[in-house]
């Protein structure tokens, strides 16, 4: 089994997106407000990564369960 590399990158991007999201829902307004023009960044940044990191994982998952009907077809030819 070959990994695709969309795995791991989709992995990492949600786990990280996850802590940071967090981070940014439970981290005080009077930082944000001091140093970023009252935007919660660490939120917002959170959430982009969380569903990059997603739509890598459905990426991968959506060409494995390709790459496993393509082996099924080839094998049912040869038969």
């Amino acid at each position: 089994m070959i990994l695709d590399i969309r795995l791991p990158i989709g992995l990492l991007f949600t786990i990280f997106g996850a802590i940071l999201t967090m981070y940014g829902l439970f981290s005080g307004e009077e930082i944000y407000a001091q140093h970023s023009l009252g935007i919660n960044i660490n939120f917002w940044w959170g959430l982009l990564m969380l569903v990059f990191g997603l739509a890598f994982l459905v990426s991968a998952r959506k060409r494995g369960a390709e790459k496993e009907g393509e082996k099924k077809e080839l094998i049912s030819k040869l038969h």
